[in-house]
């Protein structure tokens, strides 16, 4: 079972607003929306998947990497290795 196990429905509903907004985004560019309008919506999308991903982010260390820690050994090293790639990619994105 995967740490956002609990919480699947809520990011599911987040991520199904998130693709109503990108299909807003379209209509938008398809409408010749005014370009700033477009920009400001596209940063709100943004904002909303960068919020999905540190929920995610999140639940991933509670559940994931805390339980490889217990475990210990080479597991342990080996999910905070990938929790830390994961934190860089957050950050350069």
């Amino acid at each position: 079972m995967h740490g956002y196990a609990q919480t699947k429905a809520s990011h599911l509903r987040r991520l199904r607003r998130i693709e109503g907004q990108v299909r807003g985004l379209q209509r938008m560019i398809e409408t010749d929306e005014y370009c700033i309008d477009v920009l400001t919506q596209i940063s709100a999308a943004t904002r909303a998947l960068q919020a999905v991903s540190l929920g995610l982010l999140d639940e991933h260390l509670k559940h994931c990497v805390s339980q490889a820690i217990t475990a210990g050994g080479t597991e342990a090293d080996a999910k905070i290795a990938e929790a830390s790639d994961a934190i860089a990619r957050l950050v350069r994105s």
